[in-house]
């Protein structure tokens, strides 16, 4: 079959009927109104008005805590940050910061506050799943992608309702040889299922990127190897060569999008890497030639050391020895990858409905040896900069999104609190 034959996709076609079938299927029509009702029933933060689901435009100011700046280290005790219209205006100690009258008021007392985090892996494929994320401090995130666009409709319910869904960065389909159900997302794919052997020509694979960046994907996830997630998989049986993984970025590229790539092996490790991709996702066999490549290129690692820990806990034997086997290995990659200086980025894997919280993995990075500091970091400045978000996210500084997490202690001492946040603001908004 010749897919270069098939008319390019239809830009319409993104905002009417892929942002339409995939709200439903992510269940954003249903599940809005009833959150955002009870978001309003909610008690509000002390002092001013009810600002818990509130509309954008308000101020709030949140006082007393101390303040954690990733990017320098630097701590603030009893400081104060202004959010107006969901962007920080002033943040720093009492007395340095003017506070506007009549803005709500959050108190941050015996609490540190820390900028919202970021889950550089996640899959969110329902309202339900993007409310979870932010709920636990995942106020920005990026898509591994989803079967139908379902990302693509959470990142735009997230634009206009930011209390619903963390800033999302969307991939869309996967580029994938068996697109599965998958071809059933968009009329554009359909053609794909005559391929007997996949998506792997350089004129399929390039068809897949052309319609994911035609319906709005702002990112392409591929993959070179099997699943781990799967017992009959073997994750490290290469499934694309390093030049069907450069066809990809090459398309990827001439669309101006970067690529992130499930991965495993050392050899599937290294075709993504020189082929050009953006980060590696997993890698628990990236050796050190091809973390060399990747401080050489500055690709990133996101290694989702909390989806490899849960594999041990799985009830299937299968999963449950690979899971024991791969974490360590994994553990001294990140540890190998971070003292290299390849820059690093927190991300859960979370899927199927379950949504770890982004804590744990920076929990499980410091158990790879991270200091506390730089643990906290890949789930903030070193994910936002992967994102392209390093002037949005990461911080609570001027200018910064108004995205804040509060922690009953210090982070700095136990990492593990940030699995846990007592109150989450997004937007500005605190939930």
């Amino acid at each position: 079959m010749c897919v270069e034959a098939v008319p390019p996709p239809s830009g319409r076609l993104t905002r009417r009927g892929v942002l339409a079938g995939a709200a439903a299927l992510a269940g954003t029509v249903a599940a809005a109104a009833p959150a955002a009702a009870a978001s309003d029933r909610d008690a509000a933060p002390s002092g001013g008005r009810a600002s818990r689901g509130a509309p954008r435009g308000g101020t709030l100011v949140i006082e007393g805590g101390t303040l954690l700046d990733p990017a320098t280290g630097e701590v603030t005790e009893d400081a104060v940050v202004v959010i107006e219209d969901g962007t920080v205006r002033a943040a720093g100690p009492r007395g340095s910061v003017a506070v506007p009258r009549g803005a709500d008021t959050l108190d941050a007392h015996g609490r540190w506050v820390l900028p919202g985090l970021v889950d550089a892996h996640i899959h969110l494929s329902t309202a339900a799943e993007a409310r979870d994320a932010v709920r636990q401090g995942a106020t920005s995130a990026r898509s591994g992608s989803t079967s139908f666009y379902q990302d693509i409709a959470v990142r735009e319910l997230a634009r206009h309702s930011p209390a619903l869904a963390p800033r999302l960065t969307a991939a869309g389909v996967f580029v994938t040889p068996d697109l599965g159900e998958t071809v059933l997302a968009d009329p554009d794919l359909t053609p794909l299922a005559r391929l007997a052997d996949g998506v792997r020509s350089a004129e399929a694979l390039r068809r897949v990127v052309e319609v994911n960046v035609a319906r709005g994907a702002d990112v392409i996830k591929t993959r070179v190897n099997e699943r781990a997630g799967l017992p009959e998989q073997d994750p490290l049986t290469q499934v694309y060569s390093h030049e069907q993984l450069s066809e990809i970025v090459g398309a990827a590229r001439r669309r101006g999008k970067g690529v992130l790539c499930h991965s495993y092996s050392e050899r599937g490790c290294h075709d993504a890497v020189t082929a050009g991709i953006r980060s590696l996702e997993h890698g628990v066999f990236v050796g050190e030639r091809t973390l060399g490549e990747m401080r050489r290129r500055g690709t990133y690692f996101t290694p989702t050391l909390t989806a490899i820990a849960g594999l041990a806990d799985s009830a299937d034997p299968v999963l449950a020895e690979r899971g024991r086997t791969y974490l360590p290995v994994l553990e001294r990659a990140v540890l190998a990858a971070h003292e290299l200086g390849v820059p690093l980025a927190a991300g859960t894997d979370s899927s199927g409905g379950t949504v770890r919280p982004i804590g744990r993995e920076v929990e499980l990075m410091h158990a790879a040896g991270l200091s506390a500091l730089d643990a906290i970091r890949t789930a903030t400045t070193g994910a936002a900069r992967l994102l392209g978000l390093d002037r949005t996210a990461g911080r609570l500084a001027r200018g910064f999104a108004g995205d804040a997490i509060l922690l009953d202690g210090d982070p700095l001492a136990d990492v593990t609190l940030l699995k846990r946040p007592v109150r989450v603001v997004r937007a500005g908004l605190a939930l």
